[in-house]
């Protein structure tokens, strides 16, 4: 998963295929899904995972509507694709079935 390091950074990237998972070191709920999230890349590779630091980057989540964490928005040719955005926890089975109906 790369990580994102600028705000023009995640423009480039967004006019991909990619999916952001805006995440922070201090969320347990983060860290539940960190083990399984190299199988979810491998599943869906056409897409760029990007890991968005929440207090790093929090005008960019501000600016996305992201407020709850772990969350993933998911973008195409600059376009929104779709968001699974909440402050719950999330199974790698929710995550997967997420990015199959984008």
């Amino acid at each position: 998963m790369k990580t994102l390091e600028s705000i023009e950074q995640m423009e480039t990237y967004k006019n991909g295929k990619s999916v952001f998972l805006f995440t922070a070191d201090w969320c347990p709920d983060c860290r539940v899904i960190e083990p399984f999230m190299p199988e979810v890349e491998e599943k869906f590779a056409d897409y760029t995972f990007v890991m968005v630091d929440r207090d790093a980057f929090l005008q960019v989540c501000i600016d996305h509507d992201v407020f709850g964490i772990p969350s993933f928005l998911a973008f195409e040719n600059g376009e929104e694709l779709g968001r699974f955005v909440s402050k719950d926890r999330k199974t790698q089975e929710e995550i997967e079935a997420f990015l199959a109906e984008l």
